[in-house]
Formats: structure tokens, sequence, C-alpha cells
């Protein structure tokens, strides 16, 4: 395609959705094509970027992601891109145009009207949102830690309980008061979540809630299946459950949840777990508005279904990468797993197969390398497996070498938005903020 269109209008290529596939994506293309010919936009209903690996830290208190977010209008200065600020609507294929919804102020009036914008070619990477797989009550009282937003509710919700706790403790030394959460799905968001909280707790007494520590804390993880994190080889499952089990966890496996009340998670064996905190993480799907948008080809998850090239299968025009993209490799492996590792892999492939489109060269297959599973067990402890060529295939690690591993799975993320030099720089900072800023963010 030429660099310029026959109007004499720059090529265009919109990106929807910032995350980490997204957001790697737009700094790549923008660092390579010259905005004089190329026009390249970025849309995301948020305004910043945190890595989604993250916000289970960002739940418990641990991470303050005002520290560690990316604004999206600061870094498109910095590389040459435009933002805009919205949620896709549709997609209006004829035309080659994206409708954004209304932006709704706070007070209900309108800032900015439903409008659209062209492309030449057009990326979707909008991630996913937890799939609640119909259970009773779930969207009405459970929360989910599919963003920035919601990891900073369930964070308030925590804080205003123990909190509650304390009060009732500094009254009554003997009254039985408890912070008590209840996480549904024992993949890594779950249990992640779980030995976080028991971290966050110990630090409480040191910000003001003197008379509430983890003894006050009760955590039950919910996993239907027969173990915990299943993407893990059998004796890092069992590692990890005995870890949590020694931290305080309740766990329970071969647990299938019914409802979901205000008070509590009903399980299938009658059990009623109370919870004043109930989070769900069982599984995740493509956002509502994906399924058939545009005309695409989905699945019943919402997901866009795409080629080897990642061009969505029924126009190549537009490409899906990341949680939102459905891919089954030619060989018949299982289709890609939700991970933040495939998205970063996806990213470079549309980054070569647009580059590609551009100059008129042959696309590239997406040839997903499993780097293998990292599980952050807080300060405590890391589980996992690794890819090792070393070892003649998975490699399992645990303790300092899988956590400076997993902290080296982050350290990658900056170095594809920022570049090497503003990726070390940030990194720098970060080592400083670990020694000088509080333990816990408590507002």
């Amino acid at each position: 395609m030429p660099r310029t269109r026959p109007d004499g209008r720059k090529t265009q290529i919109v990106i929807v959705g910032g995350g980490a596939g997204g957001l790697e994506l737009v700094r790549k293309l923008a660092s390579a094509l010259d905005n004089r010919d190329f026009d390249l936009i970025l849309v995301d209903r948020n305004t910043s970027h945190i890595w989604k690996p993250l916000l289970h830290e960002v739940a418990a208190g641990s991470l303050d992601a005002n520290l560690d977010e990316v604004g999206y209008r600061g870094h498109a200065f910095r590389w040459g891109y435009r933002y805009f600020d919205g949620a896709l609507e549709s997609i209006d294929r004829e035309a080659q145009q994206i409708i954004i919804a209304p932006i709704i102020d706070e007070d209900g009036s309108e800032v900015i009207g439903r409008h659209s914008i062209r492309y030449d070619y057009l990326v979707l990477a909008v991630g996913s949102v937890s799939n609640d797989f119909g259970t009773p009550g779930v969207r009405e009282h459970c929360l989910s830690l599919d963003s920035r937003k919601d990891a900073d509710r369930f964070r308030r919700k925590l804080l205003n309980q123990c909190l509650r706790v304390s009060r009732q403790m500094t009254a009554d030394p003997n009254a039985d008061a408890f912070a008590r959460v209840a996480i549904v799905g024992g993949g890594a968001t779950g249990v992640e979540l779980a030995a976080e909280l028991y971290s966050a707790a110990t630090a409480l007494g040191y910000y003001g809630l003197e008379v509430f520590d983890e003894k006050r804390l009760q955590v039950t993880l919910i996993e239907a299946g027969p173990r915990i994190l299943p993407a893990l080889p059998e004796k890092l499952s069992q590692a990890a459950h005995a870890e949590l089990e020694v931290l305080g966890v309740r766990v329970l496996t071969n647990t299938k949840v019914t409802a979901a009340t205000a008070e509590s998670i009903d399980t299938a064996d009658g059990e009623s777990i109370p919870a004043e905190l109930k989070v769900w993480a069982a599984g995740v799907k493509g956002a509502d508005f994906l399924a058939h948008i545009g005309g695409l080809e989905t699945t019943r998850g919402n997901t866009l279904v795409v080629h080897d090239t990642l061009q969505t299968s029924r126009d190549d025009r537009i490409f899906a990468i990341g949680d939102c993209a459905y891919f089954v490799p030619s060989d018949g492996a299982k289709p890609i797993p939700p991970r933040a590792q495939a998205a970063h892999q996806m990213a470079d492939t549309a980054y070569r197969n647009i580059r590609a489109l551009i100059d008129g060269k042959e696309l590239k297959p997406f040839v997903y390398r499993d780097k293998g599973s990292l599980v952050s067990l807080a300060r405590y402890t890391t589980v996992g497996s690794l890819m090792g060529n070393l070892v003649g295939g998975r490699m399992a690690i645990e303790g300092r070498l899988a956590r400076f591993v997993y902290i080296s799975l982050y350290r990658m993320h900056l170095f594809a938005i920022h570049g090497w030099l503003k990726g070390m720089s940030l990194l720098l900072i970060g080592h400083v903020n670990q020694v000088v800023r509080p333990r816990l963010k408590l507002h």
C-alpha cells in the first residue's frame, strides 16, 4: 500500500486498547514509521496503562499504581502518535471507520458526543473481562480485577472492612470480628491475590490499625477443578497449595460455586462461605460488545477469530491481538492462552505484518513460544515453570530464582513500551521508591 493515500491523506493506523499488546505495538510502529506519511492513533477508555499482572498488588495496596502507571497522553507525545479517550462501540467496515461511544461526565453531562475515526488498518487489542458463566449473583455481589478501577475499588472496600474490625476490637478485644475474603478461581490471579492479602495485612499495624493483623484476615480460595494453578506442573501446584495454607488461606478444590449473595459464596456441596468481600477470578472472556462486532467472526466467548497472520478471518485490514484474539495453531495445539506473554508476542508479529503490508511484502505467521508460567506468592516465594533448553524442556523453578524471573518479565514490558533508556531509568526509580515510599497504599 502506498505510504500516502490517493486523496493525499496520511495512511491511518488505529489501535484500540492500550494494554500490554496495544501499547507495545503502537510504540513500535511510532518509532519505525514516518509521521509525515502515517497517522497512528491509540484509542482507550482509560487515560493510563498499568500492567495487568500487577493488579492484584494494586488491589492489596502493596503497589501504588499512581507511581507505576503510564499516562497515554504523555506516552503519545514522547513517541509521536495520537491518543483518543473513548470506548469502542462499533465498526463500520464498509466505510472503514470505528464508532466511539459518547463520553459522559460524572454529573451525567456529555463531554464528547458519539463520533467516528477512519482507519486504513485497524488493530483490536481490547483485552478480556471476567467470565461469570451465568452464575447467579456474581455480577451484583462480586468484584473482579479486570482494570485499575476494579483494583482500586477492592482496596477501598478491604481497608474499610479492616477499619471496622479494628474499631470493634478496640471496643471489645474478644469481639468475633474478621475481614473475610472469598476468592473464586484458583488460577494465577486468585492465588496471587490471596498471598498478597496476607503480605499486606502484616503491615497494617504500622499504619494506624494497631489491633489488626493477619490473624483477623480470613481468606478462602475456591477452585472448581481438582487443583489450583492447572497451568503449572502438579508438583508446583501442590507447593503453592501448601504455601497458601501455611499463610492461613483456606484452599478448597473440586468445589463448584452455585451462587453469590451479599453475605456469602454458596457451593454445590451445600456450604455457605461468609465473606464481606467476594472476588470472581474464575476465567475470562471477550467483552460483550465484541460479539459479532462489524460482522467479524467471533467465538461463543466473544473473542475474534484470526488467521495465523493475526488478521481477522473476515477482514484483512483488521488485526486482533492479546486476550481478545482467538487463534488455534495449525499443528492442532490448544488455542493460545490469554497471557501477557502471548500479547507481547502477538504485538511483535502484528508490527512486522503491518509493516509487510505497507511495503508489499509477504506476511509471516504467528508462532507462539510458551516461556512458561510464573506465579508470585507476594514476598513469600514465587513458583513456576520455564521452557529451558538447558534441561531439554520444561524447567521447574522456585524461590529466589523464580522471583527474579517474575520481576524480569515486568522489566521486559517496561523496555517494550518505553525503550531501553527510559526503561532503565524507571527501574532505578522503582528501586528508590521501594525504600522511601510506604509499604502500603491506604488512600
